[in-house]
């Protein structure tokens, strides 16, 4: 690595630079840093300036639709590597995301490669990292043995650093000081209050910041999806990352017959059979006709509309009449600059009434695949139209919407998480691109 810097930079600029090694005991980390990758990458905008988890994956397509293809094989070639040196793709490179990773689209991304290069010893050379980050979402603590699907779990413990350093408001509040404040005033009954906060002590618990570790770890950081900033999803079975997993599983069999390994397609197809029927019982919920997260301790599913329950029309896993029965609930979430995250106005940026471009995305082909062409071409132009819209008046394409006001100001609606709109930004910008395709093709 330092023979690499030194090719790079001048003398000024590597200066600028120190380099040290991780301790074999993460907690020692006393000073956080960027963690080291190979190969260059695009990073999402704003104050977002490393390689994250699934933004990569919409930047990806992005880069792929302009014909960038070599960057975009940078990208997928920096998550192997994070694979293989630092245990997962990470939720980002930086040493305070070695405990978490983010939504798994990595084979995905080998598979975009793949179809533009054609290269199949580079496509034999990712099968490690495919296994192991495979096992590291389908073993404990992930994994949720009775039921044989995984959940979102970070490893680490306590207040997350990011947390303390950049969701701080104007009166020097943290996202933490906002949460207690919110369980003083308001009753909770979502789930038990006293496994989340001490309130004779006004302390947040243990489990509080392990469940906030863990939604952040699912990239929907927070909304009331999984109950009040989503701390009791560590009880969750969730649609998007099993609908993810079911992706996994279908890729892999897909890379593996490729490579003519027959034997390990069949294996992979196998898990996916079984996973499909597995969301198919404990994620359906046939009187909603959505697909909603599963309590595996109260054995129950949340009834809380989400985005996600287009996951499955996008991975094919929703029947013809499963796929209609969504659709028919298509008004619930549809607004006038696009998809609403969830039916739910909480405060929190991942719910009502903010839209994001990968859920944008995700929707929208997965309606197509469903052979709902005009719903799918509906949704894409009026979130196409609200990105050119903000973009000729302010200069900027940003991070969410506010999709029932059309509106890319959005700090005066969000009170927990950070309500700045970071701009850049690359999962718009990817998901534009691609969205704009979708309408023009024949």
């Amino acid at each position: 690595m330092e023979a690499a810097l030194e090719k790079q930079l001048d003398a000024a600029g590597r200066a600028q630079i120190e380099l040290r090694t991780l301790p074999a005991d993460l907690k020692q980390i006393a000073e956080h840093g960027l963690l080291y990758l190979p190969h260059p990458y695009v990073v999402p905008g704003g104050r977002f300036n490393e390689m994250y988890g699934w933004d990569s994956y919409f930047i990806l397509v992005g880069l792929l639709r302009d014909g960038e293809v070599a960057r975009a094989k940078d990208m997928t070639d920096n998550f192997v590597y994070e694979v293989e040196h630092y245990g997962t793709v990470l939720n980002a490179n930086r040493t305070y995301y070695l405990s978490r990773s983010q939504p798994p689209f990595l084979t995905r991304m080998i598979l975009g490669v793949f179809g533009k290069t054609r290269d199949l010893p580079w496509l034999c050379s990712t099968l490690p990292a495919l296994e192991r980050l495979y096992r590291f979402w389908t073993s404990p603590p992930h994994l949720i043995p009775e039921i044989g699907l995984s959940r979102y779990f970070d490893l680490g413990e306590g207040p997350a650093p990011e947390v303390l350093s950049d969701e701080v408001d104007e009166r020097g509040r943290t996202h933490y000081d906002r949460v207690r404040e919110s369980y003083r005033k308001n009753e909770v009954t979502d789930y038990d209050l006293a496994l989340f906060y001490d309130k004779e002590r006004d302390r947040l618990t243990d489990l509080f910041y392990k469940g906030d570790r863990s939604m952040r770890e699912s990239g929907f950081d927070p909304s009331n999806r999984f109950g009040p900033f989503s701390v009791d999803i560590v009880h969750y079975a969730p649609v998007c990352l099993n609908v993810l997993l079911y992706q996994v599983e279908v890729d892999a069999a897909e890379i593996y017959g490729t490579l003519q390994d027959a034997a390990a397609a069949r294996r992979w197809k196998a898990r996916a059979d079984e996973r499909r029927q597995r969301i198919d019982r404990y994620l359906w919920d046939a009187p909603a006709g959505l697909y909603f997260d599963y309590n595996f301790k109260t054995g129950r599913r949340r009834p809380y509309e989400f985005a996600t329950t287009f996951y499955p029309l996008w991975a094919g896993i929703a029947s013809p009449e499963q796929a209609a029965r969504v659709v028919k609930n298509l008004p619930l979430f549809e607004a006038g600059g696009g998809l609403l995250t969830s039916t739910q106005t909480t405060g929190n940026q991942w719910d009502a009434p903010f839209g994001w471009a990968p859920l944008q995305l995700l929707g929208v082909e997965g309606l197509r695949r469903s052979g709902y062409k005009a719903e799918a071409d509906r949704l894409a132009r009026k979130f196409v139209a609200l990105v050119a819209k903000e973009f000729a008046e302010h200069g900027t394409i940003v991070e969410k919407y506010d999709v029932r006001r059309s509106e890319s100001e959005v700090s005066a609606g969000i009170r927990f998480g950070y309500s700045t709109n970071e701009v850049g930004f690359g999962w718009t910008n990817a998901a534009f691109l691609e969205l704009l395709a979708g309408l023009t093709a024949p």
